[in-house]
């Protein structure tokens, strides 16, 4: 049994199962029969016109399938006709709608077929055209309007690749005789004459009649300007030895060469008189050219020894280099020298290149090392300082790192070319140890100077009693910093006042000597002064007279530095 059949039963059996769910449920309810038989009709009528509707459609469906498969039978004929095919047969034994499928995609087969055809005989005839107005040839014989075979489009395809080598055999030919001519006339300084002339030079090549007579006459054509060419070539061909001669003593570089080819090659009027003038230029050029060509290789040869780090011993060992007799062996020699300098520089580039960074990091270094020790960089506000802390810091590490990295590529050098690797005459690691050293002994005398500075302004202060006072912190000008008050018999010194008038004065332009933040251990040996009442002086004689200064303090307030009694011993 089919699967319809199937589906069918299934569904009287849906319909049968409805009809009793709803008998049930008007039992249940208690509808009256009279009604029942009402709406039992109206199940029946709905269930009816569905049906019909769907027979309806399924019908038209048959009927359009008819009308296809006669309707494509008839294209079918007449494309297998056009075509040159056999008849289409079809197969028996299948549904309609298999048949109607069938004949309707082989209709869709051949329209395509034809219309490929057509296309490719139109574009066929259009290149055979073209190639019979260039040719001087006549068309290929075949309908354009008539579907063609494929034996016909195979024949007409065959017939174009033929004409098209043709064609461009005579165009190359023809380009190539085109050429010749044209630089032959333009040797000889004569223009075109003839129409036939004219249209070879003035018209566009494609233009050009490749016929076998055009092609023959090019030939002939050339042929007697090459000869008339020859007779003019004789007579330039002695200047431009002479002039080749004199380029190649003198070095003219290429360029300036290729801005005289044209005379070089053609041998018309214009290019003799060329020819003769290049050759009294470059005789003058060689006896005048001599020390500007010379000192132009000498700076490049400055630079290359600047990049290759050579000693003064070094570029003194070039004789040649300090020599003002300007001759040609002179000139070789700079030459010489030159190519051997960026050889050694191209073949070493990388070593060259890090003690380059080396020596760049280096000097940024000590630059930040010198403003690490000047107090100005400490009213910057910018945030410049940390930068340079770090900046240091980094540098610090870095360099030992590009050191070690060097002294690998130095070491590995110097056992491939068998000699010392040497910056400005010295071993580079020999010249780094130097720059430490000299970098360690240049901070240790900026320490001692300053230990000594600190001593005497220590001995200066205790000398003249001037208080002591260690700037922990960051001050702004003009502001006061109040020392520590000491009580003397239930009464606070005016030491306070004095020391902060004291600092108010050194603000405004008077003079007051500090302690530096950190003295040496040797200065801290000494006691420390804080008020001369207080404080045991180093003689009698400076504390007695001192009195009277301690009276003048305690008294009337007067800062120490104002009373200097000492200044006259």
């Amino acid at each position: 049994m089919r699967k319809s059949e199937v589906l069918a039963a299934e569904s009287v059996a849906c319909l049968n199962k409805a009809l009793c769910h709803l008998k049930d449920i008007w039992e249940e309810i208690g509808i009256p029969e009279d009604q029942r038989l009402q709406r039992t009709n109206v199940v029946k009528n709905h269930i009816k016109g569905l049906l019909d509707m769907m027979i309806t459609e399924e019908e038209s469906l048959r009927t359009r399938l008819l009308s296809s498969i006669e309707a494509c039978r008839k294209q079918l004929d007449t494309l297998c006709l056009e075509l040159q095919l056999p008849p289409f047969e079809e197969e028996r034994g299948v549904t309609m709608l298999q048949q109607e499928k069938e004949i309707r995609t082989q209709v869709e087969v051949l329209v395509k077929e034809r219309t490929q055809r057509m296309q490719q005989l139109k574009a066929l005839t259009e290149r055979d055209q073209d190639l019979c107005d260039t040719l001087c040839s006549n068309p290929y014989a075949l309908d354009p309007n008539a579907v063609p075979s494929l034996e016909q489009l195979n024949s007409f395809h065959q017939h174009i690749a033929s004409q098209t080598t043709e064609k461009e055999r005579r165009h190359a030919e023809f380009v190539g005789i085109k050429r010749q001519i044209v630089l032959c006339m333009d040797d000889l300084d004569q223009l075109p004459e003839t129409s036939f002339e004219k249209d070879i030079v003035c018209e566009d090549q494609e233009a050009f009649c490749l016929s076998k007579d055009n092609i023959a006459s090019l030939k002939l054509l050339l042929g007697q300007l090459e000869e008339r060419k020859a007779e003019n070539q004789a007579v330039c061909e002695a200047h431009r030895e002479k002039i080749q001669e004199l380029w190649d003593r003198l070095q003219v570089p290429q360029e300036e060469r290729e801005l005289f080819t044209e005379h070089m090659v053609a041998s018309k009027k214009k290019n003799l008189d060329a020819l003769e003038a290049e050759g009294r230029r470059l005789m003058e050029l060689k006896r005048l050219n001599m020390q500007n060509v010379t000192e132009a290789i000498r700076s490049e040869i400055a630079v290359l020894w600047e990049k290759c780090f050579f000693s003064s011993d070094q570029q003194q060992a070039f004789v040649p280099y300090f020599s003002n007799d300007f001759t040609e062996q002179l000139l070789g020699l700079h030459e010489a020298e030159i190519l051997r300098l960026k050889q050694r520089y191209e073949e070493h580039k990388e070593l060259f290149e890090g003690v380059q960074r080396w020596e760049e990091s280096w000097r940024l270094f000590l630059e930040l090392e010198k403003k690490a020790t000047d107090p100005s960089r400490f009213t910057n506000r910018g945030g410049n300082l940390l930068k340079e802390e770090k900046q240091k810091a980094e540098l610090h590490k870095s360099l030992p790192k590009l050191e070690k990295k060097l002294k690998a590529q130095i070491d590995v050098w110097e056992q491939e070319q068998a000699r010392e690797f040497l910056v400005n005459g010295q071993k580079f690691l020999q010249f780094v140890e130097e720059q430490w050293e000299l970098h360690r002994i240049e901070k240790e005398n900026e320490k001692l100077e300053r230990q000594l500075k600190k001593s005497k302004q220590i001995e200066v202060d205790m000398l003249y009693g001037t208080a002591v006072r260690t700037p922990t912190k960051r001050r702004f000008l003009g502001t006061t910093t109040p020392s520590k008050a000491r009580k003397f018999n239930g009464t606070t010194s005016s030491l306070s006042s004095a020391n902060s008038n004291s600092t108010m004065r050194s603000a405004y332009g008077g003079t007051v000597c500090h302690s530096p933040s950190r003295p040496p251990l040797s200065v801290n040996k000494v006691p420390s002064v804080r008020t001369p009442g207080r404080s045991k002086p180093p003689l009698a004689g400076l504390q007695e007279r001192n009195k009277e200064n301690m009276g003048q303090v305690t008294g009337l307030g007067v800062p120490l530095q104002s009373a200097r009694p000492l200044q006259g011993h």
